[in-house]
């Protein structure tokens, strides 16, 4: 396969591809779930959506729903699972791919830290490339307080951990789809805005490149040169291939 030019294919390779979680990596939003277990479903999925759509994240909503939900943690663990469950299509293998590129590959997210990592596992990340809230519990295993010192439940919290990354990485993609994640857009090489799960027409605005397809496929050819996509192994030609095809529609 000769590889393609397209004016958004990138020219310099990237060092490193992060990912949001909900809504991103997997289908679901985690504390949306919890809190269908715990009977305030209602409630929680409308702060949760205000603040990926309109108003953004702040402390305040972060506690009300976590008070809302009283989470334990056996549910938070449960939960790392179901985001396995609900993986979008194609993610794990495109990470897969980056992974053989040799970038480093982080999750940037405002869920919960034990859930999270319990994903990034399964996807071959280490917990040291897992950026999420941490959270406490008793003896019990009963919800006793999240970390209000995590700059992740701030609106712009993202933005202070991709400033870190850039210490170390110089070039970066960024996938995500709430507004939380567009505060990085301008510390970026390029920010790729994921709406196949939740699309936000107020958010696809504002991205050069919005994915609208539910796969998570044309992010090969998005985040990787003409000269990595010959490095391609043979059984990721076809991911390469998909991607491709699904770009022209997912490309806003």
């Amino acid at each position: 396969m000769i590889p393609f030019i397209n004016n958004w294919q990138l020219s310099t390779p990237v060092d490193a591809i992060i990912f949001d979680c909900d809504g991103t990596l997997s289908a679901i939003e985690g504390i949306d779930v919890l809190a269908e277990e715990n009977k305030v479903g209602d409630i929680v999925q409308r702060l949760t959506a205000d603040a990926m759509g309109k108003t953004g994240i702040n402390p305040s909503l972060y506690e009300k729903r976590l008070q809302l939900v009283q989470p334990t943690q056996a549910q938070v663990q449960a939960l790392g699972q179901k985001y396995i469950q609900s993986l979008v299509p194609d993610v794990a293998h495109v990470i897969d791919v980056f992974l053989y590129l040799k970038k480093a590959v982080y999750i940037v997210s405002a869920g919960v830290y034990p859930a999270v990592t319990i994903l990034a596992a399964s996807l071959g990340l280490p917990d040291r490339h897992v950026f999420a809230v941490k959270i406490y519990f008793d003896k019990a295993g009963h919800y006793l307080r999240h970390d209000r010192d995590s700059p992740l439940i701030h609106n712009h919290g993202k933005r202070h951990i991709m400033t870190q990354l850039k210490q170390h990485h110089s070039r970066m993609v960024y996938v995500g789809d709430g507004l939380n994640d567009l505060a990085v857009y301008d510390l970026v090489t390029r920010f790729v805005g994921y709406g196949g799960i939740y699309y936000r027409e107020n958010i696809a605005k504002q991205c050069e490149y919005y994915l609208t397809a539910s796969s998570m496929a044309p992010l090969i050819p998005l985040a990787l040169t003409m000269e990595e996509v010959a490095k391609m192994r043979e059984q990721d030609r076809a991911l390469f291939e998909k991607g491709k095809g699904l770009i022209g529609d997912s490309v806003g």
